[in-house]
């Protein structure tokens, strides 16, 4: 029982001990404030982009097709390459072009020989038209002579007419077949990039529907066509009527990346917007029109297309690392202020609930940067860095600044001499007076150590006595029990025996 009690006592001295009030800067629960790093927001001017998926097109494209029927004899370019306005690709077969060419120069001789023919008949109708007319006058041949004599001559005339136009059609022939003989030398219409062979050398090619042979695509410049969801071009627009988008007069200008991530050198501008959405889609068609000089864009690339030169006005942005996740959304932390317990103001850590807009990079810190749509304002603090020290909202933090201010202020000043000051003037009194003040907070907090000390002393004195203490009792406790063992086996050993 004596042992107990002052196990007891010893117990209740170490709680004593123990329950020594925290430090003044200490937060609730003796945890240290959060060394944070923290900036002030301004509202600024903000340049911004908009990204959206694209595809290369080409910005003219024909198809290459034959327009005479024949074999193919040879392709002379390279599929894949760039050819020249003029170049000379496929040749087809001349030979049946060439016998047809030579039926119409045999035509158009022999219709030449028919005119001859017929202007000798009309000579001759003439002449003999102008013998009987006077004796028919006369009433020296008879009527009927004078009526055959003017037939013959209008069916000499008319030979001559039709011998005419049997020359013009066969000259019309040759011309036609001229034509199909141009057309066996199959050149390109436009400088680009020819596509492969749609006809192999050797193959039958119909001048109609089964004439394509080949394509030419024109890509300097070049197309990207690419589209703007209609609930975000709603959204634009609503922005820009309310003041908080402002889009280039000129147009936007255009960017490229590759699908690597790579920056493209070739830029341009937007030169087409479609005023109507497409129903399959739901995107408002938008092309624009780049330069590519090395035609390094081949058409149906896809590349990430980025618009420039629109710009936010007065709008906050803060560093991405600021920019926290929970289960409710986005969120930052403010520095703030409240009141701890001791009724002493404390800076705390506050969750402020933000919408993100774009995600901008600039130059400074605020590189790689959230624009922040709803949620600060104007002269809010923002912690930017030691947001992973934050364990809860509403703990204490201290911010850098806070802390090199506070650091500053507690430098040692240079030790004041009370003789001299007490020998300047009838005035220095209360130079002397402060002096005493200081000495005796100095006194002050010497003691309080000296206590402390103390106390953490009698602790671990107290501390190490009471595990004398209980280390004694286990082992007398375990002595009883090896005592009060051996006289039960002793009884039961007399029971047996009786």
């Amino acid at each position: 029982m004596k042992t107990l009690n002052r196990l007891l006592i010893i117990c209740l001295a170490v709680t004593l001990a123990a329950c020594e009030k925290p430090e003044a800067n200490a937060a609730p629960g003796g945890m240290p404030p959060a060394q944070v790093i923290s900036t002030v927001v301004k509202p600024m001017d903000v340049p911004v982009s908009f990204s959206y998926t694209g595809q290369v097109a080409a910005s003219h494209e024909v198809e290459v097709r034959a327009r005479t029927s024949g074999i193919i004899e040879k392709r002379l370019y390279e599929e894949g390459r760039f050819v020249k306005e003029g170049d000379l690709l496929f040749t087809i077969d001349r030979a049946p072009l060439n016998a047809a060419m030579a039926e119409a120069k045999a035509a158009l001789v022999s219709a030449k020989a028919a005119k001859s023919s017929a202007q000798a008949q009309l000579k001759k109708a003439q002449r003999d038209y102008a013998r009987v007319i006077p004796l028919a006058n006369k009433k020296l041949l008879s009527q009927s002579d004078k009526d055959d004599a003017e037939s013959a001559l209008e069916i000499a005339k008319a030979a001559i007419l039709q011998t005419e136009a049997t020359i013009l059609q066969a000259e019309t022939a040759i011309k036609t077949v001229q034509i199909s003989l141009d057309y066996t030398n199959v050149k390109a219409s436009i400088s680009g990039i020819a596509g492969r062979a749609m006809k192999l050398q050797g193959s039958l090619v119909q001048a109609g529907s089964d004439s394509l042979l080949t394509t030419i695509s024109q890509t300097n410049p070049a197309y990207v066509n690419f589209g703007i969801p209609e609930p975000k071009q709603i959204s634009q627009q609503q922005e820009i009527s309310s003041g908080l988008l402002k889009i280039p007069a000129s147009g936007f200008k255009v960017a490229l990346t590759s699908s690597n991530g790579q920056q493209l050198p070739q830029t341009g501008m937007v030169s087409f917007e479609d005023y109507k959405t497409d129903p399959n889609t739901g995107n408002f068609a938008v092309r624009a029109t780049v330069d590519n000089p090395q035609r390094l864009l081949s058409p149906g690339q896809f590349v990430r297309v980025n618009l420039l030169g629109a710009i936010r006005p007065q709008a906050i942005v803060v560093p991405q690392r600021a920019v926290l996740d929970n289960p409710q959304g986005k969120y930052v932390y403010v520095v703030g202020k409240m009141k701890g317990k001791d009724g002493n103001e404390m800076t705390v850590a506050q969750q402020r609930p933000v919408e993100v807009g774009e995600w901008v990079q600039l130059d400074g810190d605020l590189e790689n940067g959230w624009i922040i749509k709803s949620g600060l304002n104007a002269s809010d603090e923002v912690v930017t860095e030691g947001s992973a020290r934050i364990f809860f909202p509403g703990m204490p933090i201290m911010t850098a600044a806070a802390a090199e201010k506070a650091a500053s202020k507690s430098k040692p000043s240079a030790p004041v001499k009370t003789e001299d000051a007490t020998e300047k003037t009838p005035q220095s009194g209360g130079v002397t007076k402060n002096n005493s003040e200081a000495n005796q907070q100095q006194a002050d907090v010497q003691k309080k150590e000296k206590s402390t000390d103390s106390s953490n002393l009698m602790s671990s004195e107290l501390k190490s006595e009471l595990e004398n203490e209980m280390q004694n009792s286990v082992e007398n406790g375990t002595k009883k029990s090896t005592s009060n063992e051996t006289a039960q086996m002793n009884n039961n050993k007399k029971s047996s025996e009786q």
